[in-house]
């Protein structure tokens, strides 16, 4: 059985931060996604937006507090979950919501209204990871920073051997 979510889209609100009383820090962030649907018949292209309500835990809850504002450009990686409860009416109320297990900041770093902020006093990159392997991600081109619910992890840019050289006035040598 699979339950597996992921967004790329925008937050359309800064987030709602909450500390329980254990100490347990918890962020609910709004995201949207949009797609352009196309109708044929009236040869004419519209957008639709779909908002979806993404719960953030413990060290993902302190990213968003710290680095996520109305505006930033988000990756999330996380479950549905449902839930149900009634309101203050007495009312069954449902809803539905994402649990995210990991988090990249895309865009660019100008993009980012909280930009100004380093993310490590060095000025480097960092990321908060639950795995041993590294995680990288970003968006146009650019590194960006990844946050998944573990412990912290730094990461250091990846060293790609060089190519070797190819004499292409030669057939026999040709690298396919």
């Amino acid at each position: 059985m699979i339950n597996k979510v992921i967004l790329i889209g925008n937050v359309g609100a800064d987030p709602e931060i909450r500390t329980l009383e254990s100490g347990v820090k918890m962020a609910r962030i709004r995201i949207a996604t949009t797609e352009r649907i196309y109708n044929r018949e009236a040869q004419e292209s519209r957008d639709h937006t779909e908002w979806h309500s993404v719960v953030l835990w413990r060290n993902l809850a302190d990213v968003a507090d710290r680095f996520i504002r109305k505006g930033s450009q988000v990756y999330i990686e996380g479950r549905l979950r449902s839930r149900e409860w009634t309101d203050q009416q007495g009312v069954k109320r449902y809803s539905i919501e994402i649990l995210a297990d990991d988090l990249k900041m895309l865009g660019r770093r100008s993009d980012n209204p909280s930009a100004g902020q380093p993310l490590s006093p060095q000025g480097g990159q960092q990321g908060y990871g639950s795995s041993s392997q590294q995680q990288y991600g970003g968006g146009y081109g650019q590194s960006g920073n990844s946050y998944s619910g573990g412990g912290y992890q730094s990461q250091q840019p990846v060293q790609t051997p060089a190519a070797p050289e190819v004499n292409l006035d030669d057939p026999d040598d040709l690298p396919f």
